[in-house]
């Protein structure tokens, strides 16, 4: 096979690869896009470990990993491109915030939307020194998966990213 067909091939997996990895995640949540959790982490190794052979196929030569790794620089160029552009991609390739508290009421639908807990976000609220969900006038879940606090008294906080933390570390702050 000529060189040139090998690598337009090793480009047509890499982007392959990089639009299915990025579909999965969008797919995944905002959640977990915001705070990488162990469970995240060993996720990525493994995908990233299981996707190099699909992308560079038999050509483990150097100049092949390096273009794989051009195509997915190029392919993130132009999708930021895109989402910069055109406001309808990034509403469709990033989404849009969730309103989880309105007027001191949570939104039951829209914590299952992103499998948040009425606990975990009371508990999130409470590490932020919020004492009750009828004192916050608007919590939102960003893009990023941070929270996003408006308290009735109308000064807004910033809740840092959404923490799944195992239940010994529940006490401390990090």
């Amino acid at each position: 096979m000529p060189r040139m067909v090998l690598y337009l091939n090793i480009i047509g997996r890499s982007v392959a690869v990089y639009l299915v990895v990025l579909l999965g995640l969008r797919l995944a949540g905002k959640r977990h896009v915001g705070q990488l959790s162990i469970f995240d982490f060993v996720l990525i190794l493994l995908i990233s470990n299981a996707v190099q052979n699909a992308m560079v196929g038999e050509d483990t030569s150097l100049l092949g990993g390096i273009v794989a790794a051009v195509s997915l620089i190029i392919v993130n160029y132009l999708l930021t491109l895109i989402l910069f552009r055109f406001r309808s991609a990034d509403v469709v390739l990033e989404g849009t915030p969730t309103l989880l508290i309105h007027r001191g009421h949570l939104i039951p639908a829209h914590l299952a939307k992103e499998k948040i807990t009425e606990d975990e976000l009371v508990r999130v609220i409470h590490e932020h020194g919020i004492g009750e969900v009828s004192e916050v006038k608007i919590a939102i879940m960003e893009l990023d998966g941070t929270i996003s606090v408006i308290p009735e008294n109308g000064t807004e906080k910033k809740i840092e990213t959404f923490k799944r933390r195992p239940p010994r570390f529940q006490g401390r702050k990090p």
